[in-house]
């Protein structure tokens, strides 16, 4: 997808087996490109077939490396006993994991949030997150140790209104990994979380084209671009290589200093759908 990378940055991660879930697309497809061109054997994880086939496709490893896929669901707990069994298959091994699946069903007023809906959000960003640390931790420790890294969002650390359960499942997934850190350090497994801002994929193209959404989140972020997914990558990169040694249970904000100011105005999108006075709570009886 890009081209080479600093090799003094990727001798730390030559040769290593990583996990990737929700590797084919966004952020996910991102940080398993990056780490591949960095020599590291990389097995992406996802729902779907085809569109694993088609990530796959896009990434060039580094000398060392390699790319494969393995399709199954994080908040199925023996797929994602198979997908880590496939991702240690690779070497003998499994050396990291970083946790991208996730996503939103959400968005409404909380007085109108759908609890199945709710249900979802929560069980594919927490529920998945922790099954994917539990399995791929017990290889970590099998292993002598290595590092888990997770997805999370600015939305967990500023409250994004009508977001419903995507920062409070975020907020989640920082806890799980503080938890997973204090309790796997003595296996000499690092558990670090990156919260994403703003950053372009296709699930918020809605946004990233423009707009007064757009100019919103531009306001409230100090350094006012839109992210890219290689600027989470790097992060990643670093938390699962050999210089980050001494670093656990750390929540990393990646969004160009939002987190300074506010959550971004969703108000210009929503008030068509639920109106001024829904947006403030008001359901007819």
């Amino acid at each position: 997808m890009n081209g080479p990378v600093n090799t003094s940055s990727a001798d730390g991660l030559r040769g290593k087996s990583i996990l990737v879930t929700g590797g084919g697309s966004g952020i996910g497809l991102g940080v398993a490109d990056l780490l591949a061109r960095s020599g590291a054997h990389v097995t992406i994880v996802g729902r779907t077939e085809d569109r694993l086939v088609a990530a796959a496709s896009t990434i060039t490893p580094g000398d060392g490396g390699s790319i494969t896929h393995h399709v199954a669901d994080v908040t199925i707990e023996d797929q994602v006993h198979q997908a880590v069994a496939a991702a240690t298959a690779v070497t003998g091994r499994l050396d990291g994991a970083v946790a991208c699946a996730g996503g939103n069903e959400t968005i409404a007023p909380v007085t109108q949030i759908d609890v199945d809906a709710w249900r979802r959000t929560v069980e594919l960003n927490v529920t998945g997150t922790m099954l994917t640390l539990k399995h791929s931790a017990r290889e970590l420790v099998r292993g002598g140790g290595g590092s888990f890294v997770a997805i999370s969002s600015i939305a967990s650390s500023n409250t994004h209104r009508w977001f419903g359960a995507y920062g409070v499942s975020k907020s989640g997934v920082d806890h799980l990994v503080q938890l997973g850190a204090d309790e796997l350090g003595a296996s000499n497994v690092r558990v670090n979380c990156i919260r994403p801002g703003l950053t372009r994929t296709d699930l918020v193209t809605v946004i990233t084209d423009g707009g007064p959404l757009l100019e919103d989140y531009r306001a409230c972020t100090p350094l006012p671009r839109i992210g890219e997914p290689e600027d989470i990558a790097r992060l990643a990169r670093f938390l699962l290589g050999d210089e980050s040694t001494w670093i656990t249970g750390q929540v990393i904000n990646v969004d160009g200093g939002q987190m300074l100011r506010r959550g971004p105005d969703f108000s210009s999108m929503l008030e068509q759908v639920y109106g001024e006075d829904g947006l403030r709570g008001v359901v007819a009886p």
